[in-house]
């Protein structure tokens, strides 16, 4: 594996943990944080300034960061130690569907 993706693997579960605190501290709620990484996403998939030729895998792994925060984040995951890897399946699996 690459070691690029290892240190990524990483930022993530600290993003996830620092989110986690500002919303665990009331800083910010679940759900200003959840449309915040929405946000983040969609600007990221529509980029204007984009390269059209640019592939949807690429779109794809360009807005996994947003989508991995945002289910690392959801109800379902708070308060559980979930694996890196079961929630990147989460991922692949909820991502849209482009046209």
């Amino acid at each position: 594996m690459n070691t690029a993706n290892l240190q990524l693997e990483g930022l993530y579960a600290t993003l996830t943990a620092l989110f986690g605190a500002l919303r665990d501290k009331g800083l910010m709620q679940p759900e200003e944080i959840d449309a915040l990484l929405a946000g983040v996403e969609t600007r990221l998939a529509c980029d204007p300034n984009r390269p059209r030729e640019l592939r949807d895998a690429n779109i794809d792994a360009i807005c996994f960061p947003a989508r991995f925060l945002r289910v690392a984040l959801a109800g379902g995951a708070v308060g559980k130690d979930v694996p890196f890897s079961e929630l990147a399946a989460r991922v692949g699996r909820g991502k849209p569907e482009r046209d």
